[in-house]
């Protein structure tokens, strides 16, 4: 190539180039995402972040006019899930919700500030509390038997021997026994109400997937055990307090779930309300645990939940309905239809509902409702323009 190709050439180069570098230069770096302190959360109108302000306000509407026909006093409670264990508050809440996009509250409705039993999102808390416990080395690869770490008579027998801390994450731990006066089987209209299931035979542990919330709670009673304190003592101190959540809140025990720990009694909680006690929280303190999973387990700096448990917690497990660890899954499109394959939930019965959309930077939450959260979920992206 000749001097002169070659000065030819460069020019040309440079010619090409710089129209790329300065539209670069004028592009606007990412902002860091925004976090709430404690007590406040920003908020901007949905104009300011590019929404269409009249959709939004029909996705709100649509959520106020779907409220759900579980009683107000919680009189339908025995009839629906068996025996209570546990206490109940005399009434809830009407249906009401949080939408976060981008960080920034766009739209509220209902009295969010209402402390409710939240049911089952207790689950994805546990998650959140296992979590925790493999970031500080409590637990060690959730493949491990649970019964290498705790040693109280829960798996003593060879079959519950075999359970690991991630069949319990993904409910398939096939575990066999009582637990605070339930059998794990089901199995009695007057214990289990609606409920209640036919007998079965047991299959392999980490063959079968099935809801069940006696082994949920045993998986919280393991949790205790290494953690050697209250599970709810370790929400407040490594997850609760870092978002900046308010002290309303209260995880309920049973009234015969204590056990023995440093020679005083300590509660042990559980994965829902489905007899009674369980997680009663407001809608803004449920909103900012769902913007921790949104912001992959970070806030702030600060490395709540390890990076890698998040990604391994939205994944879907073998044999469950597209189930992560205590979390729903859309993989398949099935359980939030309409909304992205890597959107995820947290539900609870009632309906209580907590529903993260990574694509659209977005958290909403919706308590009391009728029908699949998903719906109102996707008249909100709809506002986005």
């Amino acid at each position: 190539m000749t001097m002169l190709t070659r000065r030819t050439a460069l020019a040309l180069g440079l010619a090409l180039l710089l129209p790329a570098l300065a539209g670069a230069a004028d592009k606007p770096a990412d902002k860091p995402a925004y976090f709430p302190p404690a007590g406040e959360w920003a908020r901007k109108t949905p104009a300011e972040l590019g929404m269409d302000p009249a959709a939004l306000a029909a996705a709100v509407q649509y959520a106020q006019t779907h409220e759900t026909e579980r009683a107000l006093d919680f009189s339908d409670q025995d009839k629906t899930f068996g025996k209570r264990l546990g206490s109940m508050p005399t009434r809830r809440a009407h249906t009401n919700g949080v939408v976060i996009y981008k960080g920034y509250v766009v739209a509220e409705f209902g009295d969010t500030q209402f402390v409710d039993p939240t049911y089952s999102v207790a689950k994805s808390m546990l998650s959140t509390v296992a979590g925790v416990a493999v970031r500080d080395g409590r637990i060690g690869p959730l493949d491990e038997p649970v019964a290498r770490r705790v040693n109280d008579g829960g798996y003593a027998s060879a079959r519950n021997a075999q359970v690991t801390w991630k069949q319990h994450l993904q409910q398939e731990t096939e575990w066999e026994g009582s637990l605070w006066g339930k059998n794990a089987d089901f199995v009695g209209k007057e214990e289990f109400g609606a409920g209640e299931r036919k007998p079965r035979a047991l299959a392999a542990p980490g063959t079968h997937y099935e809801y069940n919330d006696v082994r949920i709670n045993r998986f919280a009673l393991s949790l205790l055990r290494v953690f050697d304190k209250p599970v709810p003592e370790v929400f407040q101190e490594q997850v609760m307090a870092p978002i900046g959540a308010s002290n309303t809140w209260k995880w309920v025990p049973y009234t015969n779930s204590y056990v023995e720990l440093n020679g005083k009694l300590a509660p042990s909680v559980s994965g829902g309300t489905r007899w009674g006690g369980g997680m009663w929280i407001n809608s803004w303190d449920m909103a900012r645990f769902g913007y921790l999973w949104l912001r992959g387990g970070q806030w702030n700096g600060r490395a709540v939940l390890p990076a890698a448990y998040v990604k391994e917690a939205l994944a879907p497990s073998a044999n469950g309905p597209d189930y992560g660890y205590l979390w729903w899954l859309n993989t398949k499109g099935k359980n939030l239809p309409g909304l992205p394959a890597n959107a995820y939930a947290a539900l609870g019965a009632g309906s209580n509902t907590i529903v993260v959309s990574p694509d659209h930077d977005l958290v909403v939450v919706w308590r009391w409702h009728a029908g699949n959260p998903a719906e109102f979920t996707k008249r909100v992206i709809a506002a986005i323009r």
